[in-house]
C-alpha cells in the first residue's frame, strides 16, 4: 500500500507542487566561498582528493568495515523485544502446596503490605482462589500499579528487583514478578517472563527430572527467578474402608462416599431465586472441622436400623503426597519452566544456557525440552534474520541491476551497507542494548537510507560518463560534490527524526529506543565513511569492468 500510494502521489501531486513552488534561485551576492556551505564544499573537495590519491588504503578500510560488521553481529547479544516499563507489574505468589485457604489469605495479605511499603508503588489488586487463571489454591495473583515516571526513583525492572529483595525475609511464600508489556506473544500466564516446556511419557519421569533441571538452571547467572508449574507435593487423604466391619454395621461404600462429599465436596442442595438474581445453597461442614484429616472422626454415616456409625470406626485415613494439578502438552504430562533474565544478560545467552544445562545433566531424549512464547519466537527470528537481510540485499541488487543495466555498479551501491551495520551495532553496544526485532527493523530502514546516498552519486557519475564522455574519476568526483547537499539534507532529516526515539524516556520508551539508537548510530558512521569509500569502490569496480570488457570504456559498452 505504501508503494502504491507513493507512486500515485509521485505521478500526480508532486509535479503539480513543483509547478507552483519551484522558482529560479536568486543570484548570490558576495565572493565565492564566503558562505558556510561553500567552505564545507571546499573542505570536502580537499579531503576527497586526498582519499582518491590513496585508493588502496581506502579499499582496505571498506573491506575491514565488512569484516567488522560480521564480527560484531556474531558477538552482539541477541534479544527479542526489550522489556518495557508500562507502569504495571504482574505478580504471581506461590506458597507450600499443602497450605489451606485461610493461611494462604493471611500470607497473601502480608506480601501485599510489604509491596505497598515500596515508595514507587501507588497501589495493587490481589486475589487468591481457584479459577480459570489460578489452577491451585497455593498460588495467588497481584497487579501492582506504579506511580507516574516523574514521581518515581527507578524504572520497573529495578523496582521488581527491589521488591524481591524486601520479600526475602517473608517465610512461606514467594512473589514472582514481571513488568507488563504492550506487545506480548505468550499463550499462557507464567510466573516469570520467559518459558520453556518439558514433556514426559509418564508423570513419574516428569516429577523426577523437573527438580533436577530446576536446580541446575538456578545456578546459572544468565537466569533469574527460575520456577515451574509442577505441583507434585500436595497432600492427599486416602480413606481405606474396612469392608467386613462396614458390612456387619450395614454401611455401604456409597454411603461413605456420600457422607464425605456432603462434608467436604461442596454439595449444592438448593437454589434461592430472587427478582434479580439466584443464589446456590452449598452443604459443607464448618471451616474448623476441615483443617486436617482428623476431622473425619466427627463424620457419621447411617447404618442398620437408622443407627449413626462414626466413620472412624470402620475406616482409617492415610496421608500421601500427590499432584495438585497435572498439566499436559498434547496428550503427555508436561511442566512449564519459566525464568527471567539475569542482570546484564540477553535472551540469546539465556536460551544457550538452558540448552547447555540440559546437555550437562544428560536430560533423557524421551523428555523433550522446547521453548514457548517469546523464547520460541526468538529462536525463530534468530534463524531467519540473516536470510531476511540477505533476501533484501539480493532484491536490491536485482532492482539496481535492471535500473542501471549493469552487473557491477549495483555492488558499488550495496558496498555502503556494512558501514551502516557497523554504526548500528556499535551504537547498540554503547547503549547496552540487545539486537532484537526493533533493532533489525532499524537496520532495514538504514539499508534504504544509506543505499539512497550511494544511488545519488553513482547515478550522476554514470550519466556524466555516458553523456558527457568524462573519465570515471572526473565523473565520480563531480558527482560527490554536486550530490553532497541532498545527501546531507536527507541524512540529517532521518537523523533528527530518530533522535526523539533515542532520547525519549517516557512510559514504554524501551520499545522505541533501539530503533532510534540503531538509526542514529548507523547514519553517523555510514555518512562519514560512504562519502569517501563509495567513490573509491566505484573506481575499483570500474577498473574491474574494463578488464572484463577488454579495456573498452563502460559507457561505450552500454551504448553498444
Amino acid at each position: 500500500m505504501s508503494i502504491l500510494l507513493s507512486a500515485i502521489i509521485s505521478l500526480t501531486l508532486t509535479p503539480m507542487m513543483c509547478a507552483y513552488l519551484l522558482r529560479p534561485l536568486p543570484r548570490k551576492s558576495g565572493k565565492p566561498g564566503s558562505t558556510l556551505w561553500d567552505k564545507t564544499i571546499i573542505l570536502y573537495d580537499r579531503l576527497l582528493t586526498k582519499v582518491l590519491e590513496h585508493q588502496g588504503l581506502t579499499l582496505l578500510v571498506a573491506a575491514a568495515t565488512l569484516l567488522l560488521t560480521i564480527l560484531l553481529y556474531i558477538l552482539m547479544p541477541k534479544g527479542f523485544f526489550p522489556v518495557q516499563d508500562t507502569g504495571l507489574i504482574a505478580g504471581i505468589t506461590e506458597a507450600p502446596q499443602s497450605i489451606g485457604f485461610a493461611e494462604m489469605s493471611r500470607r497473601q495479605n502480608q506480601v501485599a503490605e510489604l509491596v505497598l511499603q515500596d515508595p514507587d508503588v501507588e497501589g495493587l489488586s490481589s486475589f487468591i482462589g481457584v479459577d480459570g487463571n489460578n489452577p491451585t489454591l497455593n498460588s495467588g495473583r497481584m497487579s501492582i500499579n506504579l506511580k507516574p515516571l516523574s514521581e518515581r526513583s527507578a524504572r520497573a525492572p529495578e523496582i521488581v528487583r527491589r521488591i524481591s529483595k524486601n520479600l526475602e525475609t517473608l517465610p512461606g511464600i514467594k512473589l514472582y514478578m514481571q513488568p507488563a508489556q504492550d506487545i506480548t506473544i505468550e499463550d499462557k500466564v507464567s510466573r516469570t517472563q520467559y518459558q520453556c516446556n518439558l514433556e514426559a511419557l509418564s508423570l513419574e519421569s516428569l516429577q523426577l527430572w523437573t527438580p533436577k533441571l530446576l536446580s541446575a538452571l538456578s545456578e546459572r547467572p544468565e537466569l533469574a527467578d527460575v520456577t515451574s508449574d509442577l505441583q507434585a507435593g500436595g497432600k492427599q487423604a486416602f480413606v481405606s474402608i474396612d469392608r467386613d466391619r462396614a458390612g456387619s454395621l450395614g454401611v455401604s461404600a456409597a454411603a461413605v462416599d456420600s457422607a464425605l462429599y456432603s462434608a467436604f465436596g461442596q454439595r449444592m442442595i438448593s437454589t434461592i431465586f430472587t427478582q434479580t438474581s439466584q443464589y446456590r445453597v452449598i452443604l459443607e461442614v464448618k471451616p474448623e472441622f476441615r483443617r486436617d484429616p482428623s476431622s473425619i472422626e466427627h463424620i457419621y454415616v447411617s447404618g442398620k436400623n437408622g443407627s449413626m456409625v462414626p466413620l472412624s470406626a470402620l475406616s482409617r485415613v492415610e496421608e500421601r503426597e500427590g499432584p495438585l494439578v497435572v498439566n499436559r502438552q498434547g496428550q503427555f504430562p508436561s511442566a512449564t519452566i519459566s525464568f527471567n533474565l539475569g542482570q546484564g544478560y540477553s535472551l540469546g545467552e539465556a536460551v544457550a544456557a538452558i540448552e547447555d544445562t540440559a546437555k550437562a545433566i544428560a536430560l533423557p531424549h524421551n523428555l523433550p525440552l522446547s521453548f514457548e512464547g517469546a523464547a520460541k519466537a526468538f529462536q525463530g527470528s534468530l534463524s531467519g534474520t540473516l536470510w531476511l537481510i540477505l533476501a533484501a540485499v539480493v532484491t536490491m541488487y536485482i532492482v539496481l541491476g535492471v535500473l542501471y543495466e549493469h552487473y557491477i555498479h549495483p555492488i558499488t551501491i550495496l558496498s555502503t551497507l556494512p558501514s551502516a551495520g557497523v554504526g548500528a551495532l556499535l551504537a547498540l553496544m554503547l547503549f547496552r542494548m540487545d539486537l532484537g526485532i526493533v533493532g533489525i527493523i532499524g537496520i532495514i530502514l538504514l539499508i534504504g537510507i544509506v543505499k539512497k546516498n550511494a544511488i545519488m552519486m553513482i547515478d550522476f557519475a554514470l550519466e556524466a560518463e555516458r553523456r558527457e564522455g568524462k573519465s570515471p574519476r572526473e565523473a565520480i568526483h563531480q558527482a560527490c560534490l554536486l550530490r553532497l547537499r541532498p545527501i546531507l539534507m536527507t541524512t540529517l532529516a532521518a537523523l533528527f527524526s530518530a533522535l526523539p526515539m533515542m532520547l525519549g524516556s517516557g512510559m514504554g520508551s524501551e520499545l522505541r529506543s533501539p530503533l532510534g539508537v540503531t538509526m542514529v548510530g548507523g547514519l553517523l558512521f555510514s555518512q562519514i565513511l560512504t562519502l569517501f569509500t563509495t567513490p573509491v569502490v566505484y573506481l575499483a569496480f570500474d577498473r574491474l569492468g574494463r578488464l572484463k570488457n577488454c579495456g573498452a570504456p563502460l559507457h561505450t559498452q552500454a551504448r553498444g
